[in-house]
Order: structure tokens, then C-alpha cells, then sequence
């Protein structure tokens, strides 16, 4: 039988007689006049299709193709909440934002009728549990001291933070609720670049205050890093940490620009940046241009906040730029007090397709790079490891702290508990629940008493459930997780422990020249403290 198909202008010719018609036959009633001015409307929109020279499908298929814009709008809508499956990351799963939901609002996390993932696929994952189990420890206690001898005030942080998101990149309200909701559950919130805004210091939550390369909060007029401004506010008790931003893992190696028309009186006065005025975030740091000059960048933080615990963040790239810093701590003798890995698949309010995609190193494989070096350097009993990326359950915590990490940072899942519904719309400051919005009417919306209740609930009961899965393993505290308690499958008939998956360095074998890695050995001897480019490049 011979397929029919409609023609290009048949909703068009349909719609223009329609309209005819209604002139002729005059409808009674209400109509009389809706009908019309309806119809009207369509053939205009129809004519103007016909004759426009922008859009090759509305001249080809008038009125009916603007369905095609129409579907296209809220097509992520529709995916999520009537195609998405429940394990289908994009980029988090239903799932993974049910279980947050949940634990946020204290309703009941159990799963019924077995696990919905396929435990014979690729890449399945599980802890291995003991046959000696012990009662649940007491989540109370899992917390990390951060702070080595160079350090004068120590901050003794729970395992489970808030990883840096900024006033500016989030609402005001999605500021004071995070805040509010770390001060209640005795965890800490990053302030991400954009510094510390009024609202962070509204309710006494632990600050961790990160400066990147914009050195908002603490630049002079030439946005240059300013020390007297820095020392003004990283004194303050409430600010716990002070966290140096080399790279972030949305965009790492990337600049950014908050136009001038989103640079508000209050944003302006939290970065320290004229208003109206485009502000500038570089690509990297004017303070200091070779691993030394960092490392004494660092030991000028450490001095100006009182002797606070310092630190950086960073997405690795190339392997002997970071082992540059590392033999920088060796030949300086300063040493920060922690490292946080970011992720190639870190998320953030707006990035290059191409960056966010292809460039920089995945949060796992940073972190066990980063360990390895530390321990052959001999200098991992004097640093602690944080990370983040992707990470909102108690078994995402488990396994990047047996692999090496001290702590774990949640951005995203920390959205997820004030209401975040993934709508996918963070840089266009339509945020539907004001979350990522500066649109006053829109951040009206999230109610800060109660989502800080959310936010302080989703941390505890991710701890509790970690207590459980310790509990199961016949261990005491994440510090005794160790890479052999995580399996993953390999193949269909194959499992390996991560000790029998990745190298793991001995103490001091990098500088002792007995690694036996042959990629540790080569990119350490590329390394050099004095520069991050390679030996042999400063050579030739």
C-alpha cells in the first residue's frame, strides 16, 4: 500500500480556508469573534513563515513547524519525567536524585524487590562485607583533622562537605539555606570563587573560602591578590580553611566572564568588582608562575589567616606539572595541609561543550595519581586528600575513600537536597526552583528554614547509611576502608579488588628512584620545582 503523506502547506491551506470561512459563515455566539481572531492569527503566522529566510523548515512546513521548536523547549522535561529509566545517567540518574530527595525530606530510603542495576554488567561495583560484622559505629565521629605541623589552627571537618558553588552562580536563599544546613549538621560549605557574600555569614556555618584567579574578596584595583583585604577576612572565626583554586573540573585551563549586566550592587560588593562592569575570572594566577612561587604563595595564605590550614584544588592535566608542585614542597620545605581533586566530570553553571566533555582528568583517576605521588614523595601522612565529583551516596563516599580520599565534597548533591530538579537550566537564570538564579522572584520560591532542614538531613543520613556499610564490612571508621574492601567487575566471569586493579606507590619510592611504575618514574623525572614546564622542553 502507498504511504500517504501529508503536504508541505496542508496545515497552512487548512488553516487560511478555516479563517475564510469564519468570515463568510459568521458563526453565532462567543465565536463570532474568537474563532476568527484565532484562525487570523495562524494564516498571518503562515504567511510570515512562507516569506522569513532564517528558518528552512518553517518555509517548508508554515505554522506546523514551529512544533518542532515547541518540542524541542521542553524536551528534557519530557525525557526526564516520562522516557528516563532509573538508572540512566543524565548526568544523574533518577535514582541517584530519588535517593537524595528522600534522605533530604526524611522519608524511608529502603529499596524493595532487589537492585534495579545489572550486577553482571561492566564496571558494577560493590564493598566487599565481612562475615564478622560489627554493631553500626557511631557517624558522630567520622570526621578528618586537617591541619599538619605547619599549621597553627587545625579544623577537624566531617567526611561529607559542601563542595564550592558561588553567590553569584547560586541565589542568595540557596546560599543562606546551604549555610544554614552545614551549621545545623557540623559540616562545612565552600564558598567557590565568588567569595564570601553576607549570606554565607548570616547563620555561623563553617566557610571554607577558596580563591582563585579573580582573587574576589581580597584584590586591589588592578584585580591583583591583595594581602591586607585577605588578611581582613580570612582572620574571622568563622572561616575554618583557606583553599586555593588552580583548576575546577568543568572547565580546567578555562577562564570565565560574568557579564556586566549580572554583576549586581551585592555581587559586586561580595567579589570586591566595579558594578555593571564585566568581571573577569583569568585562566590562571598572577600571584605566582612556577611551583615555588606557589608554594610560597601558599605559606603567605597560611601567615595572613592567622596560621589557618591552606590548601588547592585542582582537575589533573599533565601528570609532571603536579609532581613540579610536589617537588616544589620538597625543595621549599612548605607544605599545604590539603589537596581537593576535582573531576573532568564536575559540574558547573556554565561551560564549553568541548571542556566539559574532553578536557580534564576523571575525578578517580586524579585522586589515585594524586596519592601515589604524595606516597612516594614520602610527604601523604602530612597532606589530606579531599574529592569531588559526582558523588551522593553513601557507597560514591565509600569507595573514593578506600582508593585514597580523606574527605568527599558534594556540589550537586547538596542542590539536589534544597530542590534542585536537574532541569538543566543553571546558566540561563531561569532556574525553576531559585536555586541557580539571581531573578529575585524566582529565589523567592526556595524557603531557607526549610531547605536548610534538607540540606542538614541529606548529610547526616548519608553518613548514617555509610556507618551501616562500615558496620557490614567490620570496620570503625572510613579511615580503615583500604582499596581491597572495592570490587569491580571486569568482564563477565572476572572481579578484581582495586589493589589488584591499580598501582598503589610504596613510601618514598619516587624520590628513593625505585617506583615501579614506569609512568610514575618517567613524569617524575620530567618534573622540575622551578617551572611547570618539562625537563627536557627548559632543556632544549
Amino acid at each position: 500500500m502507498k504511504k500517504i503523506h501529508l503536504g508541505r502547506y496542508t496545515v497552512f491551506t487548512l488553516v487560511t480556508a478555516g479563517f475564510l470561512l469564519t468570515l463568510w459563515l459568521r458563526p453565532a455566539g462567543g465565536w463570532s469573534v474568537v474563532l476568527p481572531l484565532i484562525l487570523g492569527a495562524l494564516t498571518l503566522l503562515g504567511l510570515w513563515d512562507l516569506f522569513q529566510t532564517q528558518h528552512s523548515v518553517l518555509r517548508n512546513y508554515p505554522i506546523i513547524g514551529h512544533a518542532r521548536w515547541l518540542v524541542e523547549m521542553i524536551r528534557p522535561e519530557i525525557r526526564q519525567y516520562l522516557l528516563e529509566n532509573d538508572t540512566e545517567a543524565t548526568p544523574f540518574s533518577r535514582a541517584q536524585r530519588s535517593l537524595v530527595y528522600r534522605r533530604a525530606k526524611e522519608a524511608p530510603s529502603e529499596h524493595p524487590f532487589g537492585t534495579l542495576m545489572d550486577v553482571y554488567a561492566d564496571g558494577y561495583e560493590f564493598i566487599q562485607q565481612s562475615l564478622a560484622p560489627i554493631d553500626t559505629p557511631d557517624p558522630k565521629g567520622f570526621r578528618v583533622t586537617i591541619g599538619n605541623d605547619q599549621c597553627r589552627q587545625p579544623y577537624s571537618a566531617s567526611i561529607f562537605n559542601i563542595s564550592a558553588m558561588s553567590f553569584g552562580a547560586l541565589s542568595a536563599n540557596a546560599i543562606r539555606a546551604l549555610n544554614k544546613g552545614a551549621a545545623r549538621g557540623g559540616f562545612y560549605h565552600d564558598t567557590g570563587e565568588g567569595s564570601i557574600s553576607p549570606y554565607h555569614r548570616e547563620n555561623g556555618g563553617d566557610i571554607v573560602w577558596q580563591v582563585a584567579s579573580g582573587y574576589f574578596g581580597c584584590r586591589d584595583e588592578q584585580g591583583r591578590f591583595d594581602p591586607e583585604r585577605f588578611a581582613a577576612q580570612a582572620t574571622a572565626p568563622q572561616i575554618k580553611m583557606i583553599e586555593l583554586k588552580l583548576s575546577q573540573g568543568a572547565k580546567p585551563g578555562h577562564g570565565g566572564v560574568l557579564p556586566g549586566r549580572k554583576v549586581t550592587p551585592e555581587i559586586a560588593a561580595t567579589r570586591g568588582v566595579p558594578v555593571g562592569v564585566d568581571c573577569i575570572s583569568p585562566a590562571r594566577h598572577s600571584a605566582f608562575s612556577t611551583p615555588l612561587e606557589m608554594m610560597a604563595f601558599l605559606q603567605q595564605l597560611r601567615e595572613l589567616s592567622g596560621g589557618k590550614p591552606v590548601g588547592f584544588k585542582l582537575c589533573i592535566g599533565l601528570p609532571w606539572e603536579f609532581m613540579a608542585i610536589v617537588k616544589a614542597m620538597l625543595a621549599s620545605g612548605i607544605v599545604p595541609d590539603f589537596i581537593v581533586i576535582d573531576g573532568g566530570e564536575g559540574g558547573t553553571g556554565a561551560a564549553p561543550v568541548e571542556f566539559s566533555d574532553h578536557i580534564g582528568l576523571p575525578m578517580r583517576e586524579g585522586l589515585l595519581f594524586v596519592h601515589n605521588t604524595l606516597v612516594g614523595a614520602g610527604l601523604r601522612e602530612r597532606i589530606r586528600i579531599g574529592v569531588a565529583g559526582k558523588l551522593v551516596s553513601a557507597f560514591d563516599v565509600a569507595a573514593v575513600l578506600a582508593i585514597g580520599a580523606d574527605w568527599v565534597n558534594s556540589a550537586r548533591g547538596f542542590m539536589f537536597a534544597l530542590g534542585c530538579i536537574q532541569s538543566m537550566s543553571c546558566h540561563t537564570n531561569l532556574c525553576p526552583v531559585g536555586i541557580a538564579t539571581q531573578d529575585p522572584k524566582r529565589s523567592r520560591a526556595l524557603v531557607v528554614p526549610d531547605k536548610a532542614e534538607r540540606v542538614a538531613r541529606f548529610h547526616d543520613r548519608t553518613v548514617e547509611a555509610l556507618a551501616d556499610m562500615l558496620g557490614a564490612a567490620g570496620l570503625r571508621h572510613p579511615d580503615d576502608l583500604r582499596p581491597h574492601h572495592l570490587v569491580r567487575r571486569t568482564g563477565a566471569a572476572q572481579l578484581r579488588q582495586f589493589d589488584r586493579t591499580h598501582y598503589f606507590a610504596q613510601p618514598r619510592d619516587l624520590i628513593e628512584n625505585r617506583a615501579e611504575s614506569d609512568f610514575y618514574r618517567e613524569n617524575w623525572d620530567l618534573a622540575r620545582a622551578d617551572s611547570f614546564a618539562r625537563a627536557l622542553e627548559r632543556a632544549g
